[in-house]
């Protein structure tokens, strides 16, 4: 009875099997992908959180203490993580940092965080996980880093990455399937800030953004009149406040239009959801404000 004792104690006390590969991800999107990816053999430092801003996230010596070890960060690109030039100052040559977005195609303009680290007349639209084909490209990238910081589980990664490509397949037709619920005449799409283009263009959608370049001012006068008549002209029947954002503005358009406030949309990935479910959550809540069975 020794032995089997012994195996008891031992292997309560020690883990069963311990990540060989550690990932920081300054996007909560990137650490599900991550997560989709790497399974067991991956473990996964969410720097940003359920509730954080990838939009305004400072790197803090508590955050490079929590990713110590850490060989790859994983950052959206595109010019959201203004802060990049720093993290890889400090870094240096102990972990690679891959900006996810930066081969992919990107939009130009619209973003509305004064913060971001434009370089050029055209700044580039960041929010490009809100394209179902883009995040599956991400996937392909992001195997491809895991593969080669460790390549002994890179079959795994592999496999694991070809399933989840199928998933976001489904998901990829189930979203085309309810929005051919939505008339093309109705498919305008009024948000609190300019996050959704990406997804405008997949399907077919005008984007009206309502939100300026300040989060937290309201527009002067005549710009507010410009919004009005615009959203009137258009026959918007929803504006779609945001979860992690809501600006004044939205109350005084729905008051001065007589425009409902849809249900509110995930923008920047955050709530602790995954990336499946903000999209059903997004795709289900657009529906349901537009669709032929919405009320005009």
């Amino acid at each position: 009875m020794i032995r089997p004792l012994l195996a008891t104690f031992v292997f309560g006390v020690l883990p069963l099997c311990a990540a060989d590969l550690k990932v920081a991800v300054l996007h909560p999107l990137l650490g599900d992908l991550a997560n989709q990816i790497g399974g067991a053999n991956v473990e996964i430092i969410d720097l940003i959180g359920p509730h954080g801003d990838p939009h305004h996230f400072e790197v803090k010596p508590e955050d490079l203490k929590k990713a110590e070890q850490a060989t790859l960060y994983l950052a959206a690109g595109m010019e959201l993580e203004g802060y990049l030039p720093k993290l890889k100052t400090i870094l240096g040559n102990k972990a690679q940092i891959l900006e996810v977005g930066a081969t992919l195609p990107a939009l130009e303009g619209a973003c509305d965080h004064e913060e971001h680290n434009h370089q050029g007349k055209h700044p580039l639209d960041p929010h490009w996980w809100h394209s179902i084909e883009l995040f599956r490209r991400a996937t392909r990238i992001v195997t491809e880093a895991l593969s080669k910081a460790d390549p002994d589980h890179a079959a795994t990664f592999e496999l694991n990455a070809k399933t989840y490509r199928s998933k976001l397949d489904e998901l990829e037709t189930w979203a085309k399937r309810e929005i051919a619920k939505i008339p093309r005449d109705r498919r305008h799409l009024a948000t609190a800030h300019a996050a959704f283009n990406y997804f405008c263009k997949d399907f077919g959608f005008t984007a009206h953004p309502i939100q300026g370049i300040n989060r937290e001012q309201m527009p002067d006068p005549h710009v507010l009149a410009a919004l009005v008549t615009d959203l009137k002209k258009n026959q918007i029947l929803a504006i779609f406040p945001e979860k992690e954002s809501n600006p004044k503005i939205l109350q005084t358009l729905t008051h001065d239009t007589g425009i409902r406030l849809g249900e509110p949309l995930i923008a920047d990935g955050t709530g602790g959801l995954s990336y499946i479910e903000m999209v059903r959550h997004n795709v289900s809540a657009i529906v349901n404000g537009l669709s032929a069975s919405a009320a005009p």
